[in-house]
């Protein structure tokens, strides 16, 4: 059985982080710049495809979501902004859409999964909403969550280090209910990252509490 858990009013981003804003950001902050980046905060593939500190080469990958950005970097983004990176029971609580559709978004998910890398991320603009009018949840890119929150992994696994806690959350899950296939599949995926990673299909969105 699946368990409730109470989430507070907060807004999400209706889109992830595309390259073009992310180039704006480091423009403002050039310690999180491809080559500047230090080891700690992201892996070598930090911003892999970018054809240097400020420029990610072809003029579509403007409107793309940026990916290879590790957590670090991606919080710090949303918090430039005054943001966060969404919770994982946020998150939750948008993918699942207050219940509209569950079975079409399911199999979507399982779709998703199943096709092989294209090599090229659609644009933003070309990504479904859901019922709140958030778009690319699904069949975009993976993307990071806040913490990591799963009742599969009680505290002595994760260990204590901070890195170990912060994991994507790509659709992410407290994954309880054991017929949902799709939510087992997004827990190993979060559970294989730490937060210096980062990966080809790996982006994010921002949040904020509503106050």
């Amino acid at each position: 059985m699946g368990r409730t858990v109470p989430i507070k009013s907060f807004w999400l981003d209706l889109y992830p982080v595309t390259n073009g804003q992310y180039l704006e950001f480091v423009t403002r902050h050039p310690e999180w710049q491809k080559s500047k980046t230090k080891s700690v905060f992201a892996d070598p593939h930090y911003l892999d495809g970018w054809a240097d500190d400020l420029s990610w080469g072809d003029p579509e990958r403007k409107t793309q979501p940026v990916t290879n950005v590790s957590w670090f970097a991606a919080n710090a983004y949303c918090g430039a902004l005054g943001k966060s990176l969404p919770t994982t029971d946020q998150w939750e609580y948008a993918v699942a859409d207050n219940g509209r559709a569950k079975d079409t978004i399911n199999e979507k998910v399982l779709a998703w999964y199943g096709t092989p890398n294209a090599g090229s991320i659609p644009t933003i603009n070309q990504s479904d909403k859901n019922g709140f009018g958030i778009y690319g949840l699904v069949g975009l890119v993976w993307e990071w969550t806040l913490d990591f929150n799963s009742v599969m992994t009680g505290g002595e696994l994760r260990q204590s280090g901070k890195d170990k806690n912060l994991f994507c959350g790509g659709s992410s899950l407290n994954a309880s209910d054991p017929s949902d296939y799709t939510a087992f599949m997004r827990f190993s995926m979060r559970s294989s990252l730490k937060a210096t990673y980062t990966t080809p299909n790996l982006g994010f969105r921002c949040a904020k509490d509503k106050s």
